[in-house]
């Protein structure tokens, strides 16, 4: 007989997958605990970011409103005033704008006292070039 028997391959198989199956919910890190009650406040939890524009004809925005450089900068100021060095700024800028330009507004918002900046970017289009 030439044949290779798979019969026991898959016999093991099925019983590893039913090992994995059994172990993996085991697996799960952390302890059931019966939590007190308290009346303490929740924390604060951080609002939406901070979006910050810059378009293709270089204005910068905060959110919607369009803004001068100079008021650009006291509104950073006030927004980390109120919201705290610790708010997120994400950074949006247009693919034609200069690395420069896009790099000076950056230093803006960290010159402002923030500290976590992202920019933000779209990913390619499916069967498009990476």
């Amino acid at each position: 007989m030439s044949d290779i028997n798979v019969t026991p391959l898959v016999d093991v198989m099925l019983v590893l997958l039913i090992i994995f199956m059994v172990t993996a919910p085991l697996l799960v890190t952390g302890t059931a605990v019966d939590l007190p009650e308290t009346r303490a406040a929740a924390l604060p939890a951080d609002p939406e970011p901070i979006a910050v524009s810059l378009d293709r004809q270089g204005r910068r925005a905060i959110g919607d409103e369009v803004l001068g450089k100079e008021a650009f900068a006291l509104r950073l100021a006030a927004l980390r005033a109120a919201r705290g060095p610790q708010a997120r700024i994400v950074i949006r800028a247009d693919a034609a704008i200069p690395y420069g330009e896009v790099a000076r507004l950056l230093a803006d918002v960290t010159r402002a006292g923030f500290t976590k900046v992202a920019l933000v970017n779209r990913p390619p289009a499916p069967g498009g070039p990476a």
